[in-house]
This record gives structure tokens, sequence and C-alpha cells, in this order.
């Protein structure tokens, strides 16, 4: 019996995503039609998992019309929602490709700013829609107001409920993660960069990041870390050992939802109980998957297949 997947955004958006002949100043740029998509780290997790033939619920904040067309676009693609009234409109975001140079230029909206008593009317959302066998997914930015600490007490929030965490962060809300053990945070995923940040020191080699990842898994920070490598894959380590998985170069059309994507399809592996090397090796295929795509499309399932095959995965 496969998990109930539950992925949590409070800071959504509606994507457009166009191109334009060439960015330059002061003219007006004539852009293509625009593409229109649901977006956010949760929102494109739970999307991501659809398109892989899997089911999450996406339990979104949302406030306004834009709140509204995110649901109806998330209607649309067939991803079930728990909403719940967030402060202010709900954001928008944009990204551009300079048809000229390729170089994709993103503009992306800080979103309503949280008040005191909206977190805890996010939290009591989260309790209705969690039971045992969830896997609860926050990925994504954390609103403007909402305080570093809110991974944390969601994650004693999940323990309540006695399901899983599965956290993919950065900034203040994960060097604040990083401080102490939890009890229910299942995976913790972060990017190279942030690792390096967090680990204060480089991680040049795939050996120095599952040195890193095991150290905050002796910790007891979360049972299992992942720190994506970029184009070198991605490396994880739990209690019992550590691995790597990357695929073959591939080309380059757009890095927005690769990390999502990963997050989508290692979540899906996880809740089908797959063994944790198999969980990585879709995942890295996943997010191979996503780069190779336009504008804000995310894992397309016959290319994460072919990469999934070609994927090599490495005991470290």
């Amino acid at each position: 019996m496969k998990s109930h997947i539950l992925t949590i955004t409070l800071n959504p958006t509606v994507d457009f995503s166009t191109t334009a002949p060439e960015i330059v100043p002061g003219l007006k740029l004539r852009c293509s039609d625009p593409q229109i998509d649901p977006g956010g780290g949760g929102i494109n997790v739970a999307r991501a998992v659809k398109l892989l033939g899997g089911q999450a619920t996406a339990l979104v904040a949302i406030g306004g019309a834009t709140g509204a067309h995110l649901l109806q676009l998330l209607a649309l693609e067939g991803v079930p929602t728990v909403a719940f009234q967030g402060p202010g409109e709900t954001r928008q975001s944009t990204s551009v490709i300079d048809r000229k140079s390729g170089e994709q230029f993103r503009f992306v909206m800080p979103g309503p700013v949280w008040e005191d008593a909206d977190v805890p009317r996010a939290l009591a959302s989260v309790d209705q829609a969690t039971s045992e066998d969830t896997l609860v997914v926050l990925s994504g930015s954390q609103p403007p107001g909402v305080a570093k600490d809110f991974p944390s007490i969601l994650s004693n929030h999940v323990a309540g409920r006695g399901a899983k965490l599965i956290v993919d962060t950065s900034g203040p809300a994960l060097f604040h993660l990083a401080e102490r053990p939890h009890d229910a945070l299942y995976v913790l995923r972060m990017d190279g960069e942030e690792g390096e940040e967090l680990a204060g020191r480089p991680l040049p080699t795939r050996e120095d990041t599952a040195k890193f990842a095991r150290e905050l898994v002796d910790k007891g920070v979360a049972r299992i870390v992942i720190v994506a490598r970029g184009a070198d894959g991605s490396v994880l380590a739990d209690h019992e050992s550590a691995w790597h998985a990357v695929n073959p170069p591939g080309p380059v059309v757009s890095k927005v939802g690769a990390g999502d994507s990963f997050v989508g399809a290692f979540t899906l592996a996880l809740a089908g109980s797959e063994p944790v090397q198999d969980c990585l090796k879709l995942g890295v295929a996943a997010a191979s998957a996503a780069v190779s795509t336009e504008a804000t499309q995310l894992c397309e399932p016959d290319i994460t297949e072919e990469n999934r095959l070609a994927c090599t995965v490495t005991r470290l």
C-alpha cells in the first residue's frame, strides 16, 4: 500500500512564461503567447507526482482573484487541492527567454506578508489533512512574515500525527533546521551551494558531499539527507549508506522546476517503499528531464524513464 502524499505551498504563484526576440532596456518587448502554469514548490512537487503516474494532494494558501485562477489551473491538471485562506493576493511570477542569446530571465515576486494569525491557520489545515501514512512535503520559499522556525514547528505537528516530513528549503529556515534533531524530519534536501554554506566549507567531491550529509544524519537533523550537485547529480546519505546518482550530460533548456521534479519523483518512489537508492535514481532522472523542457514544464514521463534507465548509481 502506497503512502498518501501531501504537499504544502505557503507562497504559491501563477507562473507566466514567454519569449522575446531580444531583451534590451527602454523598448517595448513584443513577447510570444505566454504559457500559464500553477507554481510554487509544493504545487510543482504535486504536479510532478501526477505526471509520473501518482497522486498527491496540494495544500495551498490562496488569496484573491489570482488565487482563484490558481485553483482553476490545478483542477485542469487533475491535481487535488486543499485550499485555505492566505493573506492578500496570491502572487504572480514571470520568466522570459531572450531568443537571441538563449538566456532566461526570471522575475519572482515576494508574495503577501503573513501575520501571526496566519500561521496557526496553516498548521490547522495541515493537521486536518495529515494521517499516520502521510508523507508531508514542504517545498519552496516561505512567504514574508513567516518565521524561520516554521519547518521545525511543522515537524512537531507531523510527529504528532505519526506522519513523515520531507523538506526542501534554503536560507535561514535551512540553518534553523540543521541546529537540532527532529523526530519527524524524514528527508532534508538542499542544493550544493546551500550545502557548502551550511557546512562552512567547500564540498568539491562526491565523497566530501556524502561526508557532510552523513554528519547531519548522525546529528539527528533528518534520517535522510540529500545534496544536489548540479550537473553531477545528487548525493544521499542515511544511517546505513551513502549513494551518488547522475545522468549522462544532456541539453539544459530551463532549470525551472528541476528541484521540484526531483522531490516529486523521489517522494513517489518513497511512497511505494522503493529502496532508497532507487528513489534517488528516479529523482535524478526526473530533474534531468525537467531541465530539458521549456519554460515551467516539469518532468516529462517518457524522458524521465529514458533517464532512469541511463542513470548511474554508485555506493560511496
